[in-house]
This record gives structure tokens, C-alpha cells and sequence, in this order.
């Protein structure tokens, strides 16, 4: 009980990390505030379908479909960095 109030605090906070960095681009037009909330867009998706995974629907392995959106998030992020580098 106590862990899936935890995954669901965690996908709570990271949809709202999300939503707080999209409304600052919007009104700031920072490019790396642009990638910092895709890659938050995805570490949320991973959250939910963390708290989807282990929670909703126990019986059925979800480990490669809820990570990929982290990694998807995680490389945006990282392609961010790199573009903004140069």
C-alpha cells in the first residue's frame, strides 16, 4: 500500500515538473527549458506506467514498454545539451 502511494506521489510530482517547465518555455522561449520538459514529459509517462505496471495490473510485465518513454526522455535531453553546446 505504502509503495503504491509513493509511485503515485512520484508520477503526481513529475507530471507537475512537466507542466511547471512547458508553461515557462511557453513564456520564455528557452531552448533548454523546451528540451528539459520532453524529457520530463517522459519520465512521467515512465512513472505512470510504473504506477500502472505495479499496481493496476501486477500479473502482467510492462518493464520494457514503461521504460522506453524514460529513455526516449533522457536522450531528448541529452540532444538538448549538445545542440545548445555548439
Amino acid at each position: 500500500m505504502i509503495a503504491a502511494c509513493v509511485y503515485l506521489m512520484c508520477a503526481i510530482t513529475s507530471v507537475l515538473c512537466a507542466g511547471l517547465l512547458l508553461s515557462k518555455y511557453r513564456r520564455s522561449r528557452l531552448r533548454l527549458l523546451f528540451w528539459s520538459s520532453l524529457c520530463f514529459v517522459g519520465l512521467a509517462i515512465n512513472n505512470v506506467l510504473l504506477f500502472v505496471d505495479l499496481v493496476l495490473v501486477p500479473n502482467m510485465d510492462l518493464s520494457i514498454v514503461r521504460t522506453l518513454p524514460a529513455v526516449v526522455g533522457i536522450t531528448l535531453l541529452v540532444i538538448g545539451f549538445v545542440w545548445d553546446a555548439e
